[in-house]
């Protein structure tokens, strides 16, 4: 597959920002502990607000006592296709400084972990994919997440596996998508719909 075939960029940027998409074929094989931690380190030099590193990953590894009670907060969507990976991961962010006070930007700054953290796995040849389909509630519970923090999303990741073990209609998704352009996400002056 050749990525310039489904994206072309309007101006000149890194192809690292084009090869970074979110399939969801995985091969079910484990991924060894040095490679996980290597997304995590990744992870750990995004930029925050005051420094405060809001974010966490609960993870649970294929084969392990773990993994099932991750693969089982996935909306059965999701569970067709993440069978297959060897790692299941919820990420959370801290909604207040160390000292107490509302950390406004908890959210944007744990989106910040993930992207460095999905760019070192493209760079590694992974899959992560990050997902919204499963139950935060039951995450919040299951995992023992005290109160202060938010559950935000989960990874999928693994190594690359085949389109044609996904269902029929998850493979006609498998591609990388394009993005709306610069003119609708960048304005100047004010907002304008």
């Amino acid at each position: 597959m050749n990525i310039k075939d489904f994206r072309k960029p309007e101006q000149n940027i890194n192809e690292l920002f084009l090869n970074r998409w979110s399939p969801r074929a995985m091969s079910g094989e484990e991924i060894d502990e040095p490679t996980l931690l290597s997304l995590f380190e990744a992870a750990k030099w995004a930029p925050s607000s005051n420094n405060n590193q809001p974010w966490r990953f609960i993870y649970g590894r294929r084969n392990t006592k773990n993994w099932t009670t991750f693969f089982n907060l996935l909306a059965e969507s999701n569970q067709g296709w993440a069978k297959n990976a060897a790692v299941l991961i919820v990420v959370i962010s801290k909604t207040t400084f160390d000292n107490g006070k509302n950390a406004r930007t908890h959210t944007y700054d744990a989106g910040a972990a993930w992207e460095n953290f999905a760019l070192q796995g493209s760079l590694m040849g992974l899959v992560v994919h990050g997902m919204q389909g499963f139950d935060y509630d039951k995450a919040k519970e299951v995992l023992q997440i005290s109160a202060d923090y938010q559950v935000e999303a989960m990874i999928a990741v693994g190594k690359k596996g085949k389109k044609e073990d996904l269902p029929a209609y998850q493979q006609e998704r498998e591609f990388p998508s394009p993005r709306k352009a610069i003119a609708e996400i960048a304005m100047e002056g004010s907002f304008k719909k």
